[in-house]
């Protein structure tokens, strides 16, 4: 007689060896790792915060001489000791959901949403443990004004930028740098965001990079509202998108000159364009590397041009950026198996 779908689930348990997944419930990335972790032997805990604490059962108890914790997941009745936790991969964020919200006022879905966010980072934030990416060290490592000065720093070639909301500085830096110039964002691209299918996937596309022409030079004084990014055009003889996991570095070459949709910005995924697997100088693979970590970072997803003379010019790192789509189009680059050994290892 076969074994039951309770047993079989209780043996993947019993070799779970405590890695811990804080995602969305829509995460396909956190799906094919569970996957690949299963057919490794190893069955993670998932937290999904949009499932977050309706879903759960939080207990966390302190004294002098220590803490501890345990979070059930009330549906499949797992129950995940905190200190035994080795690894966790923090992916997606996501609004809590709570039993009786919809009978909550306004104030009191703000108190809980508080309130929850503090019980789940003083419980999280407690951890020793291996981290993909830890969310101080991601907070640290989002602004891109401070990404360009230490790329820079680091031995990266960088393109000439401004930040302002004067419109005199912005037909200055136009008329001093005597070349196109693009606007970007400097938070997320995706507040105002489509979605477009890529493979299998869904994959937001917002905001792109625009090059400036003159009618928007005629409304230059919009910069005024806010502080705006500004760049000097790279030209470009391919992209890379260059992703670090742990000390795995991957570039995937983006053909993105292949297209008139995606010559100025290759994040016009409707565009049928040539990705392919790229051997990095080992001078830049270092480099890419080691700006990752300086951060305390495990995970970072690099945006680098190569120009028409073979300079190789840092964009910007994403710490939380999307990579199974690449990895979908150049499945040579074996990212989610080298994610999912760095979690199991669970060391820098």
């Amino acid at each position: 007689m076969g074994k039951s779908p309770r047993f079989f689930l209780t043996s993947l348990i019993a070799l779970s060896n405590n890695i811990l997944i804080i995602t969305n419930s829509l995460d396909l990335h956190a799906d094919v790792l569970v996957s690949k972790l299963i057919k490794k032997g190893i069955m993670p805990f998932r937290i999904n915060l949009d499932e977050f604490p309706r879903d759960f059962e939080v207990d966390h108890e302190t004294d002098q001489n220590g803490w501890s914790a345990t979070i059930t997941h009330i549906p499949s009745e797992r129950k995940l000791d905190l200190d035994t936790i080795k690894s966790i991969w923090t992916r997606k964020s996501s609004d809590f959901t709570f039993l009786s919200e919809d009978d909550y006022s306004t104030q009191e879905k703000a108190y809980a949403n508080q309130e929850t966010k503090h019980v789940l980072n003083g419980l999280l934030y407690s951890l020793d443990c291996y981290w993909m990416n830890h969310p101080l060290a991601v907070r640290s490592a989002l602004w891109k004004g401070e990404q360009a000065l230490r790329a820079s720093k680091m031995g990266f070639k960088t393109p000439t930028s401004l930040i302002t909301n004067q419109p005199s500085s912005v037909l200055g830096f136009k008329e001093k740098i005597n070349k196109e110039v693009v606007l970007k964002t400097l938070s997320t691209p995706t507040l105002s965001a489509e979605k477009v299918a890529v493979g299998e996937q869904v994959v937001t596309q917002g905001l792109q990079t625009t090059i400036l022409t003159d009618d928007h030079l005629e409304n230059v004084e919009a910069v005024r509202e806010i502080p705006c990014y500004f760049q000097e055009y790279i030209e470009k003889k391919f992209e890379l998108r260059v992703t670090i996991i742990g000390d795995y570095v991957f570039a995937a070459k983006i053909n993105s000159q292949q297209s008139e949709k995606t010559k100025v910005d290759m994040r016009d995924y409707s565009a049928d364009i040539l990705y392919e697997a790229f051997e990095l100088p080992t001078k830049i693979e270092n480099r890419c590397r080691d700006f990752v970590h300086s951060y305390n970072l495990q995970y970072g997803a690099m945006d680098i041009i190569v120009t028409p003379e073979g300079e190789f010019v840092f964009l910007e790192n994403n710490p939380g950026g999307q990579f199974l789509f690449v990895e979908e189009l150049v499945p040579e680059l074996k990212m989610m198996d080298a994610l999912a050994n760095c979690l199991i290892e669970g060391t820098p």
